[in-house]
C-alpha cells in the first residue's frame, strides 16, 4: 500500500505529517510512502532527504492524492482535497469530527474510511504512543513562554547589577493540562515566579513539581472530565474562579490560557475589564485562540494592544516550531501504523475489538461509526484475603475514634510484666552463673540493636536502605571484634577458631558490598533528577 503525504494547504500551517526519519521505518513496515514536493520544505523536510530515505516525490497533490491508499495529513482536508481523494481510501489525520459535520459527510460520500488523530481514546495507557494531541500541546506550551518573553519588556528572571535590580517576572498559567504545564516548567526554567490553576484539584502536585504554586479556586467542585479534560464548572464555580482571576490579573506580569473543553467553544476567563486593570507592558497568550479565546480581547491569529497589554492569539504556535513538532507527529502515526499493520507486510487492519482503533475510527468504508463507545477499561483488582481478614478489626477500631488498634489496658500490661518476671527468676535459679550472664547480654543486644536500627534517620537513603545499612554496621561491627578481638591483660589476643574467623570474613565482605552498592545506587538515583 502506498502512504501519501501531501502538501499542507491551510493558512500559515508549516508542519508535515511525516519526516524523512519515519519514511524510514515505513518502508521497513512494508510501505511505500510517496510525498508531495515541498511539502516538509517549512519543517525543514528536504525533497532530496525524502528521496534518500526511500519516499518517492510526485510533483503535485492532484498527482499525490489520486494515487495515495493512506494519506497521512495534519490539518483537516479542505472541500478541494477530498474532491481529489481517491475512493475507497484512507486518511489518517486531525479531523474534529465534532466541529466538522460537512467535512464527514464529503469524507463518507467518498467511502473513506477516516481514523481521527483527535479521538483517541486517552485514557488507555497503551495509547499514549499514539497520542498527538498531547505531543503537539507539549511543543505550543514551551512556544507559548516563548512569544510572551518576545513581547515583554524585561527579564523572566531577577537579576542584581550594577545597573539596577530587575525583579522576577510574575507568570500566571490559567489551564493546567499538557501544554499549561509545559508553560508551566519553561516559564519556571527561565527563573519566573510561576502561579497556576485548573479545575482539576489532582494536578495541583504536578504544578508545584514543575516549580509552581498552584493557586485553589475558594469554592469546592470536582473538575475533572473524560478523556484527560475538564468539564463545564457550575456557575458558583465560575464566580469564585473570575474573582481569583482578577486577583492575578492586577498582581501578574504575564497570563497564558489554555483552557479548552471538547466540542464546546473556548471559555471566557479573562475579560475586558480584567485586561485593564493589567500592568502596562503585561502580556496575554491566549493558546485557545482557534476556538475563540479565553480572553474577550483575543484577535485569532494576531498579537493585538489593548490597555497597554498586548494580547497573543497566534493559532500556529505549534508550526512556529515546524521541525519538532513535525517530528513528534509522525512518531505518532508511525506508532498507529504498526498497531494497523503488525503482520508487517505493508497492509492494515482496521480492528475494532481494538479499543484504541476502535476510538479512532469516525468513518469506516463510507459509515460513519462516530463517536465511539466507551472503551472498556480493565476492572479493578479484588481485594486480597489480607485485606478482607482486617477488614473487621479496622472497623471495631474505629469506634474508638482515630481509626488504630485500642491500646493495651494496664490489666494486661501488668500480667505480662508479671509472667516475664516469673520467668526471668525462674532462669536465674536454675540456670548456670554464666548463662544468666550470656542471656542478660543478649537481652540488652536485641533492645540496643533495635533502638539503634529503626532510630536511623533515612538522610542519605531511603527509610528500607537505612535499616538495611544500620544492620549492615552492626553485622560489621561484630565481625571486626572476630577478626581482631580485643587483647587480655597478659597482651594476648584470644584468636578464633578458623571456620568462624572465615564466616567474620565473609559477613565482612557482604556487608561492604551492602553498603557500599547503597551508596552508588543513592548516586545513580540522584543523578537521573539532575539537570
Amino acid at each position: 500500500m502506498l502512504i501519501g503525504v501531501p502538501l499542507e494547504t491551510a493558512a500559515g500551517e508549516k508542519r508535515v505529517a511525516t519526516v524523512p526519519e519515519v519514511v524510514e521505518k515505513l518502508v521497513k513496515l512494508g510501505f511505500q510512502v510517496a510525498v508531495q514536493a515541498g511539502a516538509g520544505d517549512a519543517a525543514n523536510c528536504s525533497d532530496d532527504a525524502y528521496r534518500a530515505a526511500g519516499a518517492e516525490v510526485l510533483p503535485d497533490a492532484a498527482a499525490l492524492w489520486a494515487r495515495a491508499d493512506i494519506v497521512f495529513k495534519v490539518r483537516p482536508p479542505s472541500a478541494d482535497e477530498v474532491a481529489l481523494m481517491r475512493t475507497g481510501s484512507m486518511l489518517i489525520g486531525f479531523v474534529w469530527p465534532a466541529q466538522n459535520p460537512a467535512l464527514m459527510e464529503l469524507l463518507a460520500a467518498k467511502g473513506a474510511t477516516v481514523l481521527a488523530i483527535d479521538a483517541l481514546p486517552r485514557q488507555l495507557s497503551r495509547a499514549q504512543k499514539m497520542d498527538a494531541l498531547t505531543s503537539q500541546a507539549g511543543v505550543t506550551g514551551y512556544r507559548a513562554v516563548i512569544e510572551a518573553a518576545n513581547a515583554f519588556g524585561r527579564f523572566f528572571n531577577g537579576q542584581i547589577t550594577a545597573a539596577g535590580k530587575v525583579p522576577p517576572a510574575k507568570v500566571f498559567v490559567a489551564g493546567a493540562g499538557v501544554a499549561g504545564l509545559a508553560a508551566i516548567g519553561t516559564a519556571a526554567n527561565l527563573g519566573a515566579i510561576v502561579r497556576a490553576n485548573d479545575t482539576r484539584a489532582e494536578v495541583a502536585d504536578q504544578v508545584v513539581s514543575l516549580g509552581g504554586e498552584f493557586v485553589k479556586v475558594d469554592f469546592e467542585e470536582e473538575g475533572s472530565g473524560g478523556g484527560g479534560y475538564a468539564k463545564v464548572m457550575s456557575e458558583g464555580f465560575q464566580k469564585a474562579q473570575r474573582e481569583m482571576y482578577a486577583k492575578q490579573a492586577r498582581e501578574v506580569d504575564i497570563i497564558i490560557t489554555t483552557a479548552l473543553i471538547p466540542g464546546k467553544p473556548a471559555p471566557k476567563l479573562i475579560t475586558a475589564e480584567m485586561v485593564a486593570t493589567m500592568k502596562p507592558g503585561s502580556v496575554i497568550v491566549d493558546m485557545a485562540g482557534e476556538q475563540g479565546g479565553n480572553c474577550e480581547l483575543t484577535v485569532p491569529g494576531q498579537a493585538v494592544v489593548r490597555h497597554g497589554v498586548t494580547i497573543v492569539g497566534y493559532t500556529d504556535l505549534a508550526s512556529r516550531l515546524a521541525k519538532q513538532s513535525s517530528t513528534l507527529y509522525a512518531n505518532n502515526l508511525l506508532r498507529l501504523t504498526e498497531e494497523l499493520c503488525k503482520t508487517k507486510d505493508g497492509t492494515v487492519n482496521v480492528n475494532f475489538e481494538d479499543d484504541a482503533i476502535r476510538g479512532l475510527t469516525v468513518i469506516k468504508e463510507g459509515a460513519v461509526t462516530w463517536p465511539a463507545p466507551p472503551p472498556k477499561l480493565p476492572p479493578a483488582p479484588p481485594p486480597s484475603k489480607s485485606t478482607k481478614a482486617d477488614a473487621a478489626p479496622t472497623a471495631k477500631a474505629k469506634g474508638h475514634g482515630h481509626g488504630s488498634v485500642e491500646p493495651m489496658s494496664a490489666k494486661t500490661l501488668g500480667i505480662v510484666f508479671a509472667v516475664g518476671a516469673v520467668l526471668f527468676w525462674f532462669v536465674g535459679a536454675y540456670a548456670p552463673a554464666s548463662f544468666l550472664q550470656h542471656f542478660t547480654v543478649f537481652v540488652l543486644a536485641c533492645f540496643v540493636g533495635y533502638m539503634v536500627v529503626w532510630n536511623v534517620t533515612p538522610s542519605l537513603h531511603t527509610p528500607l536502605m537505612s535499616v538495611t545499612n544500620a544492620i549492615s554496621s552492626i553485622i560489621a561491627i561484630g565481625a571486626l571484634v572476630q577478626v581482631a578481638p580485643p587483647l587480655d591483660a597478659a597482651g594476648a589476643a584470644d584468636r578464633p577458631n578458623t571456620l568462624i574467623l572465615i564466616c567474620a570474613v565473609v559477613a565482612l565482605v557482604l556487608t561492604a558490598i551492602n553498603m557500599f552498592g547503597g551508596f552508588a545506587v543513592t548516586r545513580r538515583m540522584l543523578d537521573m533528577f539532575r539537570k
